[in-house]
């Protein structure tokens, strides 16, 4: 019988988020293991744009360079379509620049609404290869392991034993693990044998919400008048590859293109030749006998040169974990909260739950860390969570919106078909893309209510989902902006601790003295710029390693150690078993 294995960390889950949790972990030197239950990274393309928030995150871990070498060119813009038929009749557009010229604009504009890092369009089976290869080489593959399923565990107070087992050979071991982290997925085993329940908004909930009750009367009357069935909430998707991209960049490099009438998207893969489809079924469709080639060319309304790589059905989720973990046992991602990808909330939240989590177990695992620390990952991330499913519903209600608007009279060819698809365009122009645009909801996210942030009294300013304001209220992430010297405050942030930018002469010590006192790591930056001071709003400001204001003052507070135990979560849990 082999030996029991023992690390700090054991992750369950090698998608993103396990692999960047694993990477934060490690670049605070705490030791893990991470486990995946598919013996590959996914073949299969899934999300396929990672936001500037998660961008600047992992720009910290040291990987966003690595990624952005397999991903879609970043010279490339990012175009969201709306067409009435492929290759013809553009209804309306949206253009958003390319990453190469928003990261110019943000340097250009410099007022701390952009973050440190554009976004970056790259699809998962692309992304996870090169998270994987990085975290092998930085801990071992010996603790990346691949084709292992977790099969169960008990906790007690002082750890966890985890029993896993291998794919390839039904081989099981046993895992000695201070701390837990289930990252996997949607089917979650580690959310299941906690007994944790999911919040769901059902997609029939949604399409109730989209109209009132007579218009959802009249649109169902309406549906079955032609011969045809509602949407039943599920999706058809088909990855395809085609060397017609000429068809497909009509209207110029189009990253998203959807059909009103069909409720069909195109998602260029990689702006070359890779694309997937996903499409609405219907009360009665059964996916197993559906052509995936001609439901493809029934819905495009033309045939086309391609191979059809992929197919599958999968049903729109917006549900949120009841809780995200209780004692050594902690949920991530999918496992904690599944969303309609309307908005790309999904990998995107799961890679700031997987730092949020991270640094709290190394602080834990390390000994600096207080026991607020894990209930403080509930009350940040769960919030957040919650915010982002709403966003995402909201997004879908406006493409049901779009779609019951939408009239056979978009394909005649007379004087009739350009009149509907001219009033079709102004009404999807009216409604905007904030899909695509809610940049309050990608960083301008606050931790209001957190056990570890110091709030201060007054009434904070208004989160808005279409826009960040930048500024330093506690919990909010701190704004990106240049110095007069050509650094980036973000790149003068430590990556392992927290820091102190001070804007003025004061007298810090205090500070030092208490994070020695307690051992938390701690970096003063003196910062002398006026534009940053405006930014910042006040002359100290305590940030977390994950960008987030933990404390901030005009000056040195009376009850420095009472700041320092509040941000590094009060009282200290053990420090012994198998310090990482």
């Amino acid at each position: 019988m082999k030996p029991m294995l023992k690390t700090s960390v054991l992750i369950a889950g090698g998608g993103p988020v396990g692999l960047t949790l694993a990477l934060e972990l490690q670049l605070h030197g705490v030791k893990t293991i991470l486990i995946e239950k598919n013996p590959t990274t996914t073949r299969h393309p899934k999300m396929d744009i990672t936001n500037g928030r998660s961008m600047e995150l992992l720009r910290r871990l040291g990987i966003a360079e690595q990624l952005r070498a397999r991903a879609v060119p970043s010279n490339h813009p990012m175009s969201v379509v709306w067409s009435a038929a492929l290759g013809k009749h553009e209804l309306a557009r949206f253009d958003y620049p390319s990453a190469d010229k928003t990261r110019q604009n943000a340097l250009n504009q410099n007022d701390g609404t952009d973050t440190r890092e554009p976004y970056m369009r790259i699809s998962q089976a692309e992304a996870e290869p090169v998270l994987k290869e990085a975290l092998e080489k930085r801990i071992g593959g010996e603790n990346v392991r691949f084709g292992w399923a977790l099969q169960g565990f008990a906790q007690d107070a002082d750890g966890v034993i985890a029993t896993i087992r291998s794919s390839e050979n039904a081989e099981t071991e046993t895992v000695r693990a201070r701390y837990l982290a289930g990252c996997d997925g949607a089917a979650s085993l580690t959310r299941k044998k906690l007994g944790i329940a999911l919040d769901n908004i059902p997609f029939m909930e949604i399409m109730r919400q989209t109209g009132s009750v007579w218009n959802n009367l009249a649109y169902l009357a309406q549906t079955f008048a032609r011969g045809e069935k509602p949407p039943d909430g599920r999706v058809y998707m088909i990855h395809f590859t085609s060397k017609e991209r000429r068809l497909f960049e009509i209207f110029g490099i189009a990253w998203h293109i959807s059909f009103p009438k069909n409720g069909a998207t195109i998602i260029s893969q990689n702006d070359r030749d890779s694309w997937t489809i996903h499409l609405p079924l219907a009360l009665g469709d059964n996916p197993e006998t559906i052509n995936p080639k001609a439901r493809l060319f029934e819905t495009l309304g033309r045939e086309i040169d391609c191979d059809i790589l992929f197919a599958d059905v999968w049903e729109p989720r917006l549900a949120v974990a009841q809780r995200y973990g209780e004692g050594r046992v902690w949920l991530a991602g999918d496992a904690a909260h599944q969303y309609i990808p309307t908005g790309g909330y999904g990998m995107n939240t799961g890679i700031a739950d997987a730092v949020d989590l991270g640094w709290k177990l190394a602080a834990l695992v390390k000994g600096w860390g207080g026991e607020a620390l894990l209930s403080s990952y509930e009350a940040e991330r769960r919030a957040v969570g919650f915010r982002n499913r709403d966003a995402a519903a909201r997004h879908m209600r406006v493409r049901l919106q779009i779609a019951r608007a939408a009239a056979d009279d978009i394909f005649d060819e007379g004087a009739r078909g350009k009149e509907a698809r001219e009033d079709l365009g102004r009404f999807i122009l009216e409604l905007g893309n904030l899909e695509n645009e809610a940049y309050g909801v990608e960083h301008g996210y606050r931790y209001d209510g957190s056990p570890i942030i110091c709030a201060e009294g007054g009434a904070p300013p208004v989160l808005r989902w279409g826009g960040y304001c930048p500024g330093t209220w506690p919990g909010a992430r701190v704004p990106s902006v240049f110095l007069g010297d050509g650094r980036a405050i973000y790149d003068v942030l430590d990556a392992r601790g927290f820091t102190l930018l001070r804007f003025a002469d004061l007298d810090v010590s205090a500070f030092e003295d208490a994070a020695r006192m307690r051992g938390v790591p701690l970096g003063v930056v003196d910062i002398r710029d006026g534009h940053a001071r405006g930014l910042y709003e006040r002359d100290l400001v305590l940030v977390r390693c994950d960008h987030h204001v933990g404390w901030r003052g005009a000056g040195v507070p009376a009850d420095v150690l009472g700041v320092m135990d509040r941000v590094r979560g009060g009282r200290c849990r053990d420090r012994h078993l198998f310090h990482g």
